[in-house]
């Protein structure tokens, strides 16, 4: 689990953290004493609970709760104030708590023990990727819309190639065979992009996918997939491959005959 503390007093914020600590030892830690800095950190990593200062400069604890909620729908929200002012604001953010401050370790731990969101309901992955038989996407049960077809190929591109960084090159390649003008479908390839952005983010997909420059990559650790579930576990797999990958493209046919071999080897061994 990934704590956020976020308050002006360094005090404030190693008292909570100890705290914190002593009913969640394992968990990471990420302090700052600005809204601005924690939301940049944010970005780039996945908080599960938050313990967020109401009264903060420049951007409210408030505002920043929101931000948070944005990105990740599944996030603890708990704020921290010295009077009971802001607890109908809390209440409006569908807060997991409110911490009059200060706080000692009983309250703290009270508010642990009664998460909104608990680490088990978080354990259950959003999306997940069906790779044998047709590829599909699903996000919350439902298979996903995307504005256009070939969205949902790279999408199936980027998870054929398991994490590995895939550049626009790669992409334009797999998406048209090298058939046709390069430029033409460099731009193509950015309607695309936003598609996928656009689609993710009205999801509240954050995260998902990993980008530099010209290039892309899934996180492999966000989403649950058939594929990377079979290839761990083998036979223990609840996910059974009998011979059928991603069957409506032709360019994963190097990841298919390989899925193959694997298959084949798991036979021999007695699987």
């Amino acid at each position: 689990m990934t704590v956020l503390i976020v308050d002006e007093s360094a005090k404030k914020r190693d008292e909570l953290r100890a705290s914190v600590e002593k009913t969640m030892p394992d968990a990471e830690f990420l302090s700052f004493d600005t809204s601005l800095g924690a939301l940049a950190e944010a970005r780039k990593k996945e908080i599960d609970i938050a313990f967020l200062s109401v009264e903060m400069p420049e951007l409210g604890g408030l505002d920043l709760g929101e931000y948070l909620e944005e990105m990740y729908p599944l996030v603890n929200l708990i704020f921290l104030s010295g009077e009971k002012t802001f607890g109908y604001d809390a209440l409006k953010l569908h807060a997991s708590g409110y911490l009059l401050m200060p706080a000692d370790d009983d309250a703290v731990r009270k508010e642990l023990d009664d998460l909104r969101h608990p680490a088990a309901q978080k354990e259950l992955k959003r999306v997940f990727a069906q790779t044998f038989g047709n590829f599909e996407l699903f996000v919350d049960g439902k298979p996903v819309a995307f504005k256009y077809t070939k969205t949902k190929e790279i999408v199936a591109i980027l998870i054929n190639n398991r994490g590995a960084q895939t550049t626009n090159g790669e992409i334009i390649a797999d998406l048209w065979e090298d058939d046709g003008d390069p430029e033409k479908k460099s731009s193509y390839l950015s309607n695309l992009r936003q598609d996928l952005q656009n689609t993710f983010s009205r999801l509240k997909l954050n995260g998902i996918i990993l980008k530099q420059r010209g290039s892309m990559a899934i996180a492999t650790d966000r989403i649950e997939c058939d594929l990377y579930d079979w290839l761990e576990k083998k036979e223990k797999s609840k996910y059974k491959y009998i011979g059928d990958y991603m069957n409506q493209y032709s360019w994963p046919e190097f990841r298919h005959a390989e899925l193959d071999e694997i298959s084949y080897a798991m036979a021999d061994e007695g699987y």
